[in-house]
């Protein structure tokens, strides 16, 4: 695996495991990047095959190398352990949805040109985070309750969906 190598500390961030990359390290792996960069990573060796994973930017240059649990399962590791990080550039990865537009909701949009409209304006990102969202809904109650709120914000009015504001559709 072509990249960088090094050693770090393992921190906490709220609940969040991560190590940071320091800017310099960040440029080797891809110059002048700013927003998350995809890498494969690996953790004292571990595991096998690389972690595919978006180290997600400080602000400075820098960027946080959020650990998964299955990764330091793999490796053996928790908080506070100093470990040995490997990163190379994920070169297959490919943006967008993970999950597909349920039929249920791709129904409700097509009823409704301003929801249709601002949902195609949403930044991927933000409807991959939807779409993530709809797929663990379990109950078709819970799906009716989801989608009557994602219709009215994405319809424009102000309101609360997935625990954060939206107005304008956004």
């Amino acid at each position: 695996m072509a990249g960088v190598s090094f050693t770090a500390t393992i921190f906490l961030q709220g609940i969040n495991p991560y190590v940071l990359v320091s800017a310099a390290r960040a440029r080797a792996i891809r110059p002048e990047w700013r927003k998350p960069l995809q890498v494969l990573a690996r953790v004292n060796g571990k595991p096998e095959q690389a972690w595919r994973v978006n180290m997600m930017p400080v602000g400075n240059g820098s960027f946080y190398l959020f650990l998964h649990e299955t990764v330091r399962t793999a490796s053996g590791t928790g908080v506070g352990d100093r470990v040995r990080i490997e990163l190379a550039f994920d070169e297959a990865y490919e943006g967008g949805p993970a999950h597909p537009v349920p039929v249920w909701f791709e129904q409700a949009l097509s009823s409704n040109a301003a929801a249709a409209a601002n949902w195609a304006a949403l930044s991927p990102s933000r409807k991959k985070e939807v779409l993530r969202y709809f797929a663990g809904l379990k109950t078709q109650a819970a799906r009716e309750r989801n989608l009557e709120k994602a219709m009215l914000v994405l319809s424009g009015q102000a309101g609360r969906f997935m625990a954060r504001s939206w107005a304008q559709g956004r």
